[in-house]
């Protein structure tokens, strides 16, 4: 039972998207509607990039950890591209409007892996702001690179212009005191030391002077200069799409869900069943679902599906139940239907049946529906016989064309309220019992008079009739609950589709029954054992009299 939990589970909600797709549709539509609409408002943003060599220069240096092993930090370079000099000089190139933070805010900068390379990214509103503001940023971080290896240089040569001019002072000052020291003492020796190793650092510091001020700065170069962008990056139209209809599908499915779960219909078999924890005996479709005034063909699909009905209740009795009653849990006419062609499946086994006619009218276009669908009288009926206007041999008329069947009409009376639990009943149920056959009661529904549970207490087992689309769960449990109060068992459920409303146009004199009748079999039943049976009810209207005289 466990592992077809998630299966049920599974095909519920399928079910229920089956149900509601229309939803999931709508808001599908809308979805993608709403990519559209912000693909169309939002603003155009293009993009362009400038790919720019980072060379090492001599105030290069590498920190532990740089993304590259070479002498530029290459995470240090990319931060100085948003720099505050850099974006003024951007910003002096672009001759822009904006301030050097909001400009900022456009550009982006790559390091490819294992490279020196620095990829410049500008975003604009045209295609040619977005191409000069990538080269802007680009000529400008070159240019500040420059800049700043040019400062260290002037000073480094600055440094050096200072120490040339300090020795050659003191140069100077060696060469006058050697002038005037005595040839050969230790003075003219110490001068000379002290002159040769000033002038061993001159030769050198002039060295060095010499290749600063003819050393070239570059910090690097454009090789891969912006391009004017043909489409923009921004908004990219089959994302904002994909993703609207994406978000329109799971909000549809979202309130397919919520309309399911708060929906208190019933939609399908499976609600039935599961929602309304009663078991199915018999489900019918479109293509079985018997007319409001029809009684099904015993080979046609709606028929098959009463014959297995009627072997499953049989199943289901005990030895001695005989009484059943069909109930609904919805005005209209499915109690009717599931009554009269169960009646009739039970009918044509041979068995004696009895179906009574205890739904009265709920308008006067489906006035008499059991008259109209076995070609009887509508009176006298039940509630004539219950007011005690006639006998119960009157009432009970025999179906033309099924002559094991015999119906009792809901009767010509205005109403039958009060009598459903009246002694005559339960005498003439009684008496009907006692004959041996099978007596079904087309019972109105639970939701319209408390008859349909007075007529339960008097029965052996109860079937509800469904009609999908129109019955609601709380009254689906309300019924079988209204049956467990007065021990009634219930057999199940028979489900249909929702019924149309009959018309005034629609009605037929006619019996729908057209099943094919033997030539001397009905003649033959009716000459003993209808003679039988009209005795029995004349000795059963003696005794139903005779209880209500004692009653009196």
């Amino acid at each position: 039972m466990e592992s077809s939990r998630p299966s049920s589970d599974l095909s519920h909600y399928l079910g229920a998207f089956r149900r509601h797709w229309w939803i999931a549709l709508v808001a599908t539509g809308a979805g993608l509607g709403g990519g559209v609409v912000l693909t169309q408002t939002m603003p155009k943003v293009y993009e362009s990039s400038a790919s720019v060599l980072v060379q090492p220069m001599d105030q290069d240096s590498n920190a532990e950890g740089g993304r590259t092993k070479s002498a530029v930090n290459l995470d240090t370079e990319a931060q100085l591209v948003a720099s505050g000099a850099v974006l003024v000089k951007a910003t002096t190139l672009l001759r822009s409007d904006l301030s050097p933070i909001e400009l900022a805010k456009s550009v982006s900068v790559q390091v490819p892996a294992n490279t020196t390379v620095l990829v410049i990214t500008f975003k604009a509103e045209t295609p040619a702001k977005a191409q000069a503001g990538s080269h802007a940023f680009a000529e400008a971080y070159l240019r500040n690179r420059e800049d700043t290896a040019r400062a260290v240089l002037d000073k480094r040569i600055r440094s050096l212009n200072l120490k040339v001019k300090q020795l050659t002072t003191a140069l100077t000052g060696f060469n006058a005191k050697l002038a005037g020291a005595k040839k050969g003492s230790s003075t003219e020796s110490n001068l000379q030391s002290l002159r040769n190793n000033s002038q061993n650092q001159l030769n050198s510091w002039t060295g060095k002077l010499n290749e600063l001020t003819t050393t070239m700065i570059g910090g690097g170069s454009i090789i891969s200069d912006s391009r004017l962008p043909e489409e923009p990056t921004s908004p990219n139209p089959w994302l904002n799409i994909g993703t609207g209809g994406m978000l329109g599908l799971l909000l549809g499915l979202g309130l397919a869900y919520l309309r399911e779960r708060f929906d208190r219909r019933l939609i399908s078999v499976g609600d039935v069943r599961d929602r309304g924890r009663v078991p199915v005996l018999a489900a019918l479709d479109e293509r079985s679902t018997p007319h409001y005034d029809d009684v099904l063909q015993p080979y046609g699909p709606g028929g098959r599906i009463f014959n297995r009905l009627r072997n499953e209740v049989l199943a289901s009795l005990q030895e001695d139940d005989r009484i059943i009653v069909v109930t609904g849990t919805s005005r209209g006419s499915a109690s009717t239907l599931v009554a009269a062609n169960l009646a009739a499946a039970l009918a044509r086994t041979g068995s004696d049946v009895i179906l009574i006619g205890a739904h009265l009218p709920d308008s006067v276009v489906d006035a008499a529906p059991l008259a109209r669908m076995f070609g009887v009288a509508p009176t006298p009926g039940l509630s004539d016989l219950l007011a005690g206007r006639v006998s119960l041999g009157r009432t009970l008329q025999r179906a033309p064309r099924i002559p094991s069947l015999r119906v009792i009409t809901t009767g010509g009376a205005a109403t039958a309220a009060g009598l459903m639990q009246s002694q005559r009943l339960k005498d003439t149920l009684q008496h009907l019992h006692r004959q041996g056959g099978y007596v079904i009661i087309e019972a109105p529904s639970t939701t319209s008079s408390a008859d349909a549970q007075s007529l339960a207490s008097l029965a052996d087992a109860a079937i509800l009739a469904v009609e999908l689309r129109r019955s609601l769960r709380p009254a689906l449990v309300d019924a079988a609950e209204q049956l467990q109060r007065v021990g009634t068992p219930l057999l199940g459920a028979v489900v249909l589709p929702r019924l149309p409303t009959p018309q005034p146009g629609d009605m037929t004199t006619t019996p729908a029954v057209t099943l094919p009748a033997d030539s001397d079999s009905p003649t033959q039943q009716l000459s003993f054992a209808g003679r039988q049976r009209e005795r029995d009810d004349e000795a059963a209207d003696r005794s139903v009299a005779g209880a209500d005289g004692d009653e009196q």
